[in-house]
């Protein structure tokens, strides 16, 4: 009962940095705020769950820093009911996340350990999030199209399948990884059936977006 009140102490502290750091979405940060974040990290590192940096989970992924994953998020303007793409389940908090939004998620990762231990965790937490095996440069067309699509790692471009998988007026977040640059946080708005608006929300770091499954 003790770590209880700790770990929910620590949560509302972490809220209250994010809120200083610019997250303003209440439902975001109520998303935050109940999620179990130390439930996604070893034993071991308990004691950094709650810190406001990204950490390593194994395969050679990460947990995204939570000001990431909040303004990720953010920039998705997640509505009840909304059918999300998330491309990269890592350790399935963004997934928890989304979901604890009221969205309708479907989420793809080409490690099969992690998409297992993501996919077990979700479970375990009651998050209702369809998780999958696969190349997240190809979307998940079977399911498409759907009216957000988030991507948790740096891709060299934005892939054309998955804008071809947005609903008309969906938006697509991505972080893109040009060479020789940073990684830029777009925000893709489909405005036609071929026309797009794009939005530039400063630097990140991400691990690479990888194709193929591994």
């Amino acid at each position: 009962m003790e770590d209880l009140y700790k770990h929910q102490a620590l949560r509302k502290k972490l809220v209250e940095q994010l809120k200083k750091s610019g997250i303003k979405d209440f439902k975001v940060l109520q998303a935050i705020e109940k999620i179990p974040r130390h439930f996604f990290f070893n034993s071991a590192f308990l004691q950094f769950a709650y810190d406001d940096v990204a950490f390593q989970i194994g395969e050679g992924q990460t947990i995204s820093q939570p000001y990431t994953v909040a303004r990720q998020t953010e920039l998705l303007e997640v509505r009840k009911g909304d059918k999300i793409l998330e491309i990269g389940t890592g350790s399935g908090y963004q997934s928890a996340i989304l979901s604890t939004l009221g969205a309708e998620v479907y989420s793809i990762e080409r490690n099969k350990k992690l998409h297992e231990r993501a996919k077990a965790m979700l479970k375990q937490l009651h998050c209702h999030v369809q998780c999958f095996y696969g190349d997240g440069y190809k979307g998940l067309p079977e399911f498409a199209p759907f009216d957000r699509i988030i991507v948790t790692a740096a891709a060299p471009y934005v892939p054309e399948p998955l804008l071809e998988q947005l609903k008309l007026r969906g938006i697509l977040v991505i972080p893109v990884d040009s060479k020789g640059s940073a990684q830029t946080m777009k925000k893709i708005r489909k405005t036609g059936e071929n026309e797009y608006d794009t939005k530039d929300y400063g630097n990140f770091s991400f691990v690479p977006l990888l194709g193929e499954t591994n």
